[in-house]
């Protein structure tokens, strides 16, 4: 931990740029779950899909088909989180062979001659990256089985719940569903600033750069993209 904190002292302008990246990855986790309260969004409008996915749900007989949605999310979040295992084993051995990496990029353009320190520095902010995506991605794994367990649990038409039974029962399977869906965001965030700390490979202004850059694409995409204009659209609205 002291070398880490004097390698840093001694170089400020990474250290900078090492601040500036936890800023933007911190600061747009906790404004993005902040606004999303507020403010209509991706997270916020699949909730309420979600809601009246379960509403319906409970009004089926046969509900094949929905824990059949449940499974094929789950596979996707199965493959993101295999693939985080292989990415992590392919930081650990670079990591061991940090000095032919070094060789490798020293000659591109741009690039900011490093000592194997602040390689493995870099390497090091990777893999806990990938480590935190990890974890993210087989909690939301566990959370979408325990959904899977919610509509398996769920009343049937035949016994005849009252509404208020009904609306209770959706809301909850539709917030685990939605905690599920969450995690594995917060997972898909975690790459895309992932590929920003390459940046930091070439050079400090760089990674900063493309940190910033990383805010700006998430933000478009779950809080003004055409994605979003079309879950607001109403069933009876074709605009």
């Amino acid at each position: 931990m002291e070398d880490l904190i004097l390698l840093l002292q001694s170089n400020r302008l990474n250290a900078v740029a090492l601040v500036w990246f936890l800023l933007c990855f911190r600061g747009y986790m906790y404004y993005a779950d902040r606004k999303s309260h507020t403010t209509a969004c991706l997270s916020s409008l699949l909730h309420l899909y979600r809601t009246e996915w379960m509403e319906r749900m409970l009004a089926r007989d046969v509900r094949i088909a929905d824990t059949t949605a449940i499974a094929n999310l789950e596979r996707s979040v199965a493959f993101f989180a295999s693939t985080t295992i292989l990415v992590l084993a392919g930081l650990v051995t670079v990591m061991s062979s940090a000095e032919k990496a070094i060789n490798m990029v020293q000659d591109l353009p741009f690039v900011v001659p490093a000592t194997r320190q602040e390689w493995e520095l870099k390497l090091l902010l990777l893999v806990l990256l990938f480590i935190y995506a990890f974890f993210k991605f087989t909690w939301s794994l566990r959370q979408y089985g325990f959904v899977s367990v919610m509509i398996g649990g769920a009343p049937s038409p035949a016994e005849e719940p009252s509404a208020s039974q009904v609306k209770a029962h959706a809301q909850r399977i539709a917030t685990m569903a939605s905690m599920a869906a969450n995690n594995f965001n917060l997972g898909l965030r975690t790459y895309y600033f992932s590929i920003s700390v390459l940046g930091w490979f070439i050079n400090p202004w760089c990674f900063m750069l493309l940190s910033l850059a990383i805010v700006v694409i998430l933000y478009r995409r779950e809080f003004t993209s055409s994605t979003l204009d079309t879950l607001k659209m109403s069933a009876g609205d074709p605009q």
